[in-house]
């Protein structure tokens, strides 16, 4: 296996800028996983594939508004500071932009309050101890982290928010459920497709491509994640009842198949709460997911194998190909694929 393996062309014109309006208007590839045959269609129908006892499985997290900006003391050199993972109460790992950015050195944010730079993580990342806790600030001085690869200027920040969302935490969008309104999910309940809630707080590493070679000396980024009891509960319960367990996204595939690790063949899955490290390539047996709603990945990136694992690689690239002979969007604000039994 090389990373190689999973690189493809993408022209810059494929990378969707904006979303698009309403939500379920986007796109939807359906890819049967059997045998590899491709349907076209719109998201809002996406029910058209889905049977009664079905459980759909979506990521609550919010995306924050993680980027801050701020300038040096004394110096007053400018300073960019954009949220990964809080660490403590007032102590959070942070990509830091600006030079000097030594421990000891202390900043002021722009309408905020002041915060020192406690360790150099390697590269750009730093761990700072905040005066204070952000969370009465980030809503005024804060801004929405959009990818780097989205160049437009986003309208309404609500729209880089799915519409389920409720724990802040992610320093970017569960972008498979971009796709749903609640209109969709009222409709979905109502031809008997249940939904339970997972938490996983997006880190900017799902951006990352893999550097290495072999991708299996690849350091998988570690996100926080949190399966709860009643989706424990009503997984076994879809399972019980002849239902699919359908990943609304990568994040919550990570999830589930996190939260089975350390399950028995009787349990199925366990409630989990933690760090999870899991790094999904071909090869990996899925214990939980039966199919999955995803957008399309970057090149070289964790996420696309992921979904190779999944689908089978070259099945996977074949549809990407497709994708692009049939004016697919591409990425976060992109189109949707189904990859179905």
């Amino acid at each position: 296996m090389k990373t190689s393996d999973f690189d493809y062309e993408l022209p810059e014109e494929f990378i969707a800028q904006t979303p698009v309006e309403p939500r379920d208007r986007s796109r939807l590839l359906v890819m049967h996983r059997a045998d590899a045959m491709l349907e076209h269609a719109i998201f809002r129908d996406v029910g058209g594939w889905l049977r009664p006892n079905d459980l759909l499985v979506i990521n609550q997290t919010r995306v924050i508004a993680a980027r801050l900006f701020g300038h040096k003391i004394p110096s007053g050199g400018r300073v960019e500071l954009l949220l990964l993972r809080r660490e403590a109460a007032q102590v959070w790992e942070v990509l830091g932009g600006g030079k000097g950015l030594r421990p000891g050195r202390r900043v002021q944010l722009e309408g905020g309050p002041q915060a020192e730079v406690l360790a150099d993580l390697g590269g750009p990342r730093r761990l700072v101890r905040f005066d204070e806790p952000l969370s009465a600030y980030l809503d005024s001085i804060g801004h929405i982290p959009l990818p780097p690869y989205i160049h437009e200027h986003l309208a309404d920040p609500e729209r880089y928010q799915t519409v389920y969302n409720q724990e802040p935490g992610s320093a970017a969008a569960p972008t498979a459920g971009l796709h749903f309104t609640t209109g969709l999910m009222d409709s979905l309940r109502a031809q008997g497709v249940n939904f339970a809630t997972v938490t996983l707080h997006v880190g900017l590493d799902t951006f990352a491509p893999v550097h290495e070679d072999d991708p299996r000396q690849h350091q998988i980024h570690s996100e926080w994640c949190q399966l709860p009891v009643e989706t424990a509960q009503a997984v076994r319960a879809a399972r019980h009842a002849g239902g699919r367990v359908i990943a609304v996204g990568t994040t919550s595939a990570r999830t589930l198949e996190s939260a089975a690790r350390n399950a028995s063949a009787d349990e199925i899955i366990l409630p989990y709460e933690g760090p999870t490290d899991l790094f999904i390539l071909p090869g990996y047996s899925f214990q939980i997911v039966d199919a999955m709603i995803t957008n399309f990945h970057l090149p070289r990136s964790t996420l696309l194998m992921m979904i190779s694992a999944f689908a089978g690689r070259e099945r996977v690239l074949k549809a990407y190909a497709v994708a692009k002979q049939q004016g697919y969007r591409f990425y976060s604000f992109g189109d949707a694929m189904l990859l179905i039994g």
